[in-house]
C-alpha cells in the first residue's frame, strides 16, 4: 500500500473510550503508511530499483518483527504449519506483489496518482462480489462505484493534453488487484493465526521472493549509496530507507493491529482510507509534488465513492439485524 489494516477479532462490548482512542491510532497508522510512497520515491530517484526497495523494506521489517512474533507464538509452531499456505499467499501477493506494483507505479507517476489507482481496490471487490454472488449491490454501493470510476477518469486526465505513463497506470491498477487479494486474505478470521505472526511471516516470504527473483536476474536489483533529496534537503540514503522500514512498515503494521482490535476490521479499514489524503500531503511536503487540479477533483471523487461503498457495507448488517 502502500499498506492496509490487518484483520483481527474486534473487542467485545459497546463503543467506549478504547474505540475513540482506536480512531486516533487508526489515523496515525494511515499517516505513517502514507509516508511510504515519498520515502520510496526519494530512493528510486537516487538509483534504487523498485525490486530492491521492496526487498529491503520487507526483509528489514520482518527482521524487526521476528522477536515479537516469536513471543506471540510461545513455541506453538503448529499454528504456522497449519496456515503456511495462507502465509505464503499473503507474502507473495498481498505484500510483495502489492508493494512492488505500487513502487513501480510511483517510479513514473506522482505518489498521489499511484495511490489513488491502488485504492480502487474496494470498487473491484464490489464488482467481484456482484459477479460471483449475482446479488445486486445496494444503491449507495452503486453510486460509490460510479463516482470512483468517474474519479479515475479525471485522475488519468484522459481528455487533457497531459498523458500519464501507461506503464505506471497499469502498475497502479496491478497494485489495486493485489490489494483486493490482500483484503480477502486478511478478512478471513482465523483464531489459530495471530495477526502479528501473519504480518511477520508474510513480510519474510515476500522479501525472500524478491531476493530469489533478483538472484535469478528476473527482477532488476540495484541500490545506490548516493545522497537523496527529501523535504528539500540532501541527506544520506539510509535515512529514508530506515524510515521506510521502521515507520511505514513496522510501526504502521503494529498500529494497524491495535486499531483493528479497538474498532473491528470494517471500521478500522474505513478509517484507513485516509491514507490516500495523507500520502498526497506527505508527497507535497517531502517531494514538492502535487497532482493537477483536475486530478485532485478526481481523487476526491474516488475517496467519496469508496466512502459510500464502505458506509453501505457497514449499514448492511444493521439492516439485516432489524429485518
Amino acid at each position: 500500500m502502500g499498506g492496509g489494516t490487518v484483520s483481527v477479532k474486534p473487542a467485545s462490548g459497546v463503543i467506549n473510550s478504547s474505540a475513540v482512542s482506536g480512531v486516533g491510532i487508526a489515523l496515525f497508522s494511515s499517516a505513517v503508511f502514507g509516508l511510504s510512497g515519498s520515502f520510496a520515491k526519494s530512493l528510486l530517484e537516487a538509483g534504487w530499483t523498485p525490486g530492491a526497495a521492496v526487498a529491503v523494506r520487507m526483509l528489514g521489517a520482518a527482521l524487526v518483527l521476528t522477536v515479537p512474533a516469536l513471543i506471540v507464538l510461545h513455541g506453538r509452531w503448529s499454528q504456522v504449519r497449519q496456515n503456511w499456505k495462507t502465509i505464503v499467499l499473503f507474502g507473495l501477493i498481498g505484500v510483495a506483489g502489492c508493494q512492488l506494483a505500487y513502487f513501480n507505479a510511483v517510479s513514473t507517476l506522482s505518489v498521489g496518482v499511484a495511490l489513488l489507482l491502488e485504492f480502487l481496490a474496494p470498487v473491484l471487490i464490489v464488482l467481484w462480489l456482484w459477479l460471483t454472488s449475482r446479488r445486486r449491490p445496494g444503491s449507495a454501493t452503486m453510486a460509490g462505484t460510479v463516482l470512483a470510476v468517474a474519479g479515475l477518469v479525471l485522475v488519468l486526465d484522459v481528455f487533457g493534453d497531459v498523458r500519464l505513463d501507461l506503464g505506471g497506470v497499469l502498475w497502479g491498477l496491478a497494485a489495486a488487484v493485489c490489494l483486493v487479494i490482500y483484503f480477502f486474505i486478511t478478512a478471513r478470521h482465523n483464531e489459530s493465526l495471530p495477526p502479528l505472526v501473519l504480518a511477520a511471516g508474510g513480510l519474510l516470504v515476500g522479501g525472500a521472493s524478491m531476493v530469489v527473483l533478483g538472484a535469478a536476474r528476473i527482477l532488476p536489483m540495484a541500490v545506490s549509496t548516493a545522497d537523496v533529496s527529501l523535504a528539500g534537503w540532501r541527506t544520506s540514503w539510509w535515512v529514508p530507507l530506515a524510515a521506510l522500514v521502521l515507520l511505514s512498515t513496522v510501526i504502521s503494521y503494529i498500529t494497524g493491529i491495535m486499531a483493528a482490535r479497538a474498532l473491528g476490521t470494517k471500521v478500522a479499514s474505513f478509517v484507513s482510507l485516509t491514507e490516500v489524503l495523507f500520502a498526497v500531503l506527505w508527497a507535497w511536503l517531502l517531494l514538492g509534488e502535487l497532482p493537477a487540479a483536475i486530478q485532485l477533483i478526481g481523487g476526491a471523487l474516488i475517496v467519496l465513492g469508496v466512502v459510500l461503498v464502505r458506509l453501505d457495507e457497514l449499514r448492511g448488517p444493521r439492516l439485516r439485524a432489524h429485518g
